[in-house]
Order: structure tokens, then C-alpha cells, then sequence
């Protein structure tokens, strides 16, 4: 199908905009990621309706044209490739935006929101009534709610209240017929029902309640031994036979819009505390981090994050540029906080890793009573730190430095950009004293073209690792290729997965057999089958990925 046609079969059948424009289509070529992959066109849907038409047309043209397929994009931040494709890239955040209501219920609440609703905008709207939706990632003032429901975000708030799934209670998606349904939790008896109705909505409920309940024991058995995991179709979420229920919203969160379009969310709100305290732990020796670890974990903390002596000594090396972040008129202020850092540095060595642990509540005098206890439960373990922050701004340098001290890394190293590709990975926290010199070394082989740094969620093991590389580097596909086949290879042996909240895309598809047996990868091309059988959505991610397609779209500059 020429390019003149398409445009003017779109333009008939949609009320929104359909945009050739080169530097419209450049832009779409991209996301955070590592590749680039030009689009035929970008299409800016005014409403459900004309996602309906969409999919309609793709679905109807796609034997002869098989070239045709639809990826959604909102705010393209994802890092492993999953915005980006090269036919019909849908855009919805010009016009499908806004929170449709926010009602609150006892101590939360309920929000219905449109996919293209940037995340730092909809919290506006839940904290007019003193709620939040809680799993928001470190990018939450960038990405949207539809990004987050499409990889199942998480982030710092995860150690208590999980991943997105958790607080996604409905969704309306736009399955190959271009028919709208509603995704909720059905009883059993509402699932025999839709099984027994006509159309594609019952055929799509009878076929996967078959393929899972037929294997069900395998497929429970697969799912991953750890507290976050989003790799893979969640089969294994779907059919809760003790509590008799079948949702197909525990499926398509996550799904990367391979197996339909979400039009409208539905999420759970919870109310946020009102006080927090922060104590920082400065560790020299790894070994001790299981125990630590556990510990901590029975002291009831909302977040424990990390960041290793390599991020920190990056920030006292662009010490200027981070002051910066916390106001430039706080230099001074900032250089005499870094105090107690120094009489840890005296006193036990140069941390290789610091961990924050924060506790909150809305008594202040009972956290208070909390944090000073944990400070002494803690005081059994020697050669370590322990430093219980005395003011707001304290605090506030020590989560910038978790959050920012990667940028600090883009902006300063202009010969290296960028270049995430083992960016996310997870093992269970008992685990994390053999996980942190096994990546090193790895990654130490790399280190004369290779820059690195690591931090992340150390309360369930979540790792993210910085990665950057010299564009003009010949042998950079040699290094993404080499470091993830061994870097997994390693999170496998370990029961980990390849990604807790990033998802798997281009970068990380080819991959998902060294997490999932060749049986369990049948179920979920049999689960894009029973979907997506003409693969119009978001085709190559999931299941069909190569790292044939890894080399082909890896930006080269």
C-alpha cells in the first residue's frame, strides 16, 4: 500500500489527525531506548472511536498489505524499544488526555483516566482529594498512566504497595475486531457466561481459559520467584482458582499493547502519609546484605533504595551541577551536609553501597519513636554507618542523588551517551551479596569503553544498571550482546528475572528463554494467537522478538 493511499484511507475512516511529516515521523522513531525505527506515519486519534476504526482497517487490509500494524505511543519514554515500530505509530497524547473523575471511597479512592494522561498531571487531580495512585517510577514526571499500565511500572513505593497491576481494577480495550470491551474480574459463573456468548470477546475467554486451565499447574509453576517481575505474558495472574476468579486485566497490563488497545483505565487510589523519615546506611562490605536486608524488611519500611560508591563519587565529582538540582543558593549549605558521610568514610572506608530506608506515618511522634528504634536494631551489625536525617533538605539530597545522579552522568560524559540494555533486573534480596560482584566483574571487562553505574529498589532486589557507550564505538553491538547474555545468564542462575518493571520490548524478547521453558514460551505465543492472530498489534514484542532485530535497529551514529 503506497503512502498515498494509506493517507487517504485513514483520513476517511478517523476524525483525528494522520501526519507523513518527516520530522513528525522522526520524532516517533524513537523512545528511550537504544533504537530507532522509522514509521510509515503517526496518527493522533481524537477518541475510542477512532482507535476502533484503526484497528478495523489494519485487521480488514493486513493479508494484502502485511506490512501494516499499530503501535501506541504516549510520552515515549520507554526504555526497552516498546513504542517504536515502522507502520502506524498511534500518538494519544495529544487527545485522548485527562482524568475522567476522581471519587473518593472510605480511606482511597477510585480515578478513571485516558491513556494519554501524563502521570505528573493526574496526581494533581487524586491529590485535590488527598489521594495517589502509589506505583508511580522514577520518571513520573515525564511518562504517562498509559506507559505505566502497558510495561506494569513500579518504582520506590513498591516494597508496600507493589507494581501497577495491583491497583488497576478495570480497563477498556480494543481487541483485532476493533469492538470495545471492558477487562474487570469475573466470578466463575460471569466467566461461563462470556464463554458462552457469541463474538470474539466469548471466543478470546473460552480459548485462554482453556490454554491456562489445561496447564495449569505448569503455568503457576513458572511464574517468577520474585516480588516483581515483568517479563513474559502474566498467565499465571490471570485464573485464581482459590478465590474462583478469571481477569483478563492481570494479562493486559503489562502486555505492551501486543494483545489489544486500552482506551480508558479504571485505578484503585490510596491515601498517602503525611510524615517521613530517612536513614541512610553506608556499606562497605556486600556479604552482611542478606541479613541486613531482612532485618530492615521487619521494621515495616515504605521504600529501601540504593546506589553504589561509583553513583556517589560521581556526584562529588559534578558537585556544582548537583547543587543545581537541590537550588544553587543551598551550595554552601549542601557541602557541610556531606558531613556525615565523611565520619562514616573515617570510620569504616568508602561505602560501596548506600541505602536509603524510609519509614512514614501520619503520627509524627510515632515515626519519629519508629525510625529511632530501627536506628538501634540496626546497631547489631558492625563496620556499618547508620545516619537518621535531621531535616528535610538532608533528606532531599539523598533522594536526588538516587534520582539524578544518572543524569549528572548524560549531561558531563558528552563523548558517551546513554545506552540501556541490562537496565533492569531483579533477584530475590538474599541473593544480592553473590549478585553484586558476579556483575561487576562482567561488567569490568567492558570498563575501558563501558561506563557504569548501579542502584535501584535494594528492599526486593530490583537492580537498575546505567549503562553508557561511545556512539563511534565499532564494537558497541559486540559489548549490548556479550554483557546480556552473560548478565542474564546470571540473574537466571539466581531465579531472577531480566525485568521487574521495564518490560521486555526489542532489547529483551530474544531473551525470555533464559527465564521460561520452550513450553512456557508456546503458551504465550499461543496467548498472542488467540488475541492478535494477523499480529496487527505491536508485532515483534513478546514473542516473534530476534536479536536480529536488536542489530538492525540499534542506533548507529
Amino acid at each position: 500500500m503506497t503512502s498515498e493511499i494509506l493517507k487517504k484511507s485513514l483520513e476517511e475512516i478517523i476524525e483525528g489527525d494522520v501526519v507523513f511529516d518527516d520530522a513528525v515521523r522522526k520524532i516517533a522513531s524513537r523512545d528511550a531506548s537504544i533504537f530507532e525505527i522509522m514509521p510509515t506515519c503517526v496518527v493522533y486519534p481524537k477518541h475510542e472511536k477512532d482507535i476502533s476504526a484503526l484497528v478495523r482497517f489494519v485487521s480488514e487490509n493486513k493479508i494484502e498489505n502485511p506490512e501494516l500494524s499499530l503501535t501506541v505511543r504516549s510520552a515515549g519514554t520507554c526504555m526497552s524499544g516498546g513504542a517504536i515500530n515502522n507502520s502506524i505509530i498511534i500518538d494519544v497524547t495529544k487527545y485522548m488526555y485527562g482524568t475522567l473523575s476522581v471519587e473518593k471511597i472510605d480511606d482511597g479512592g477510585i480515578a478513571r483516566v485516558l491513556p494519554g494522561t501524563y502521570y505528573r498531571d493526574f496526581d494533581i487531580e487524586t491529590k485535590k482529594l488527598g489521594l495517589v495512585m502509589p506505583t508511580y517510577s522514577a520518571s513520573r514526571d515525564i511518562c504517562t498512566v498509559g506507559g505505566m499500565v502497558g510495561n506494569n511500572a513500579g518504582g520506590e513505593k513498591s516494597l508496600v504497595y507493589g507494581k501497577t497491576e495491583n491497583f488497576v481494577t478495570s480497563l477498556r480495550v480494543v481487541f483485532d475486531d476493533g469492538n470495545v470491551y471492558e477487562m474487570k474480574p469475573l466470578t466463575l459463573s460471569e466467566l461461563k457466561g462470556k464463554v458462552s456468548g457469541a463474538g470474539r470477546e466469548g471466543n478470546i475467554y473460552s480459548a485462554l481459559f482453556e490454554l491456562i486451565s489445561t496447564n495449569y499447574e505448569e503455568i503457576i509453576s513458572a511464574k517468577p520467584k520474585v516480588s516483581k517481575n515483568s517479563a513474559g505474558y502474566y498467565l499465571w495472574n490471570v485464573y485464581d482458582k482459590s478465590a474462583g476468579t478469571f481477569d483478563l486485566c492481570a494479562l493486559i497490563v503489562g502486555s505492551q499493547g501486543t494483545l489489544g488497545i486500552i482506551t480508558e483505565i479504571t485505578f484503585r487510589l490510596v491515601q498517602p502519609k503525611k510524615y517521613s523519615r530517612l536513614i541512610v546506611l553506608f556499606l562497605r562490605d556486600l556479604d552482611i546484605l542478606p541479613d541486613l536486608v531482612n532485618k530492615i524488611l521487619k521494621t515495616r519500611p515504605e521504600s529501601m533504595e540504593c546506589y553504589d560508591d561509583k553513583t556517589f563519587l560521581i556526584v562529588l565529582r559534578y558537585i556544582y551541577s548537583f547543587a543545581k538540582l537541590l537550588g544553587i543558593k543551598n551550595f554552601f549549605r549542601l557541602i557541610f551536609s556531606f558531613g556525615p558521610e565523611t565520619l562514616m568514610t573515617l570510620r569504616y572506608g568508602f561505602p560501596h553501597l548506600i541505602m536509603l530506608v524510609e519509614y512514614t506515618g501520619d503520627s509524627e511522634d510515632a515515626l519519629n519513636a519508629q525510625a529511632l528504634e530501627a536506628t538501634k536494631t540496626l546497631e547489631d551489625f558492625r563496620k556499618i554507618g547508620i545516619h537518621l536525617t535531621k531535616s528535610e533538605f538532608e533528606a532531599r539530597k539523598y533522594w536526588t542523588i538516587r534520582h539524578q545522579a544518572f543524569n549528572l552522568i548524560r549531561y558531563h560524559l558528552k563523548k558517551k551517551k546513554s545506552e540501556p540494555f541490562i537496565d533492569d533486573v531483579i533477584v530475590t534480596p538474599d541473593k544480592l551479596s553473590v549478585f553484586y560482584p558476579a556483575l561487576y566483574k562482567i561488567l569490568d571487562e567492558h570498563k575501558d569503553k563501558m561506563t557504569f553505574a548501579v542502584g535501584g529498589h535494594s528492599g526486593d532486589g530490583n537492580m537498575h544498571i546505567y549503562t553508557l557507550l561511545d556512539p563511534k564505538e565499532s564494537t558497541n553491538m559486540e559489548i549490548i550482546l556479550s554483557v546480556s547474555d552473560k548478565v542474564y545468564n546470571l540473574v537466571a542462575e539466581l531465579g531472577g528475572s531480566i525485568t521487574a518493571e521495564h518490560n521486555d520490548g526489542i532489547i529483551r524478547t530474544p531473551y525470555l528463554e533464559k527465564m521460561f521453558s520452550p513450553t512456557i514460551l508456546s503458551y504465550f505465543s499461543q496467548t498472542k494467537e488467540i488475541f492478535d492472530p494477523k499480529h496487527i498489534f505491536n508485532p515483534r514484542k513478546k514473542v516473534g522478538g530476534t536479536k536480529e532485530d536488536i542489530k538492525r535497529y540499534f542506533i548507529k551514529e
